[in-house]
């Protein structure tokens, strides 16, 4: 079954069903709503543009924003203050050390304007599958044995899709960006997606594009 609606459309779309082209029609920031969060389903979505944000009704929603942050990783910005940090060896990073238990520390940690995680169960379960299959990785900060910050996402290709950041202790979590981008642990990387616009990986580096610019540059990318 497909609901269609217009201006802007938004898809229903059942475990079957193929996604939607975001190219080619001016979509909302919220694309489709339905389908499941098997491996399958995931690596196509991110493949064309779209991610998975929230399960409502055991419903996933799909999610490609009008306006997407990247990070390129050659203008990875640190201040002088993160600089001597990364440079002081306050953390040790470790890479898929601890990918479900820094997923775990995503969901709980608490977010301005965000009363509920959306890293529930089903995400943790699905993208620990990923993780197993070599898709999804985690970068993680350690201090005195113990895990003080982090991030994971999911690579394809050249493209690592940044998921959600963590930090129990003052810049674990910019200290493990700095070495996704400067290291490339899991393969050479042209482009972090960051998909949601936000001051603090602004700050960092993070440029906002256009869906069409985006969707342009994933495919370029991913084919090259």
């Amino acid at each position: 079954m497909i609901l269609v609606r217009k201006r802007p459309p938004l898809y229903l779309i059942g475990v079957a069903e193929p996604f939607p082209d975001v190219s080619g029609e001016n979509f909302d920031d919220l694309v489709a709503i339905g389908g499941d969060l098997s491996v399958e389903r995931i690596l196509n979505a991110y493949s064309i543009g779209l991610f998975p944000w929230f399960v409502a009704y055991r419903m996933p929603h799909w999610y490609s924003p009008r306006t997407r942050m990247i990070l390129e990783p050659s203008n990875f910005r640190a201040s002088k203050s993160l600089t001597r940090t990364i440079n002081g060896g306050r953390f040790e990073i470790k890479t898929d050390c601890a990918f479900k238990e820094t997923m775990i520390a995503c969901a709980k940690i608490k977010r301005k304007r965000e009363k509920d995680t959306w890293i529930t169960s089903e995400f943790i379960e699905s993208y620990c599958e990923l993780h197993k299959l070599g898709h999804t990785h985690s970068v993680e900060a350690w201090q005195d044995g113990e895990l003080a910050g982090g991030l994971y996402g999911l690579q394809i290709g050249r493209v690592f899709f940044g998921e959600s950041m963590f930090a129990y202790k003052s810049d674990a979590s910019k200290v493990a960006l700095a070495f996704l981008s400067r290291e490339q642990p899991f393969g050479k990387i042209d482009m972090i997606d960051c998909q949601v616009s936000s001051s603090h990986l602004a700050s960092l580096g993070g440029v906002e594009i256009s869906r069409e610019a985006y969707l342009k540059r994933l495919s370029r990318t991913l084919s090259s």
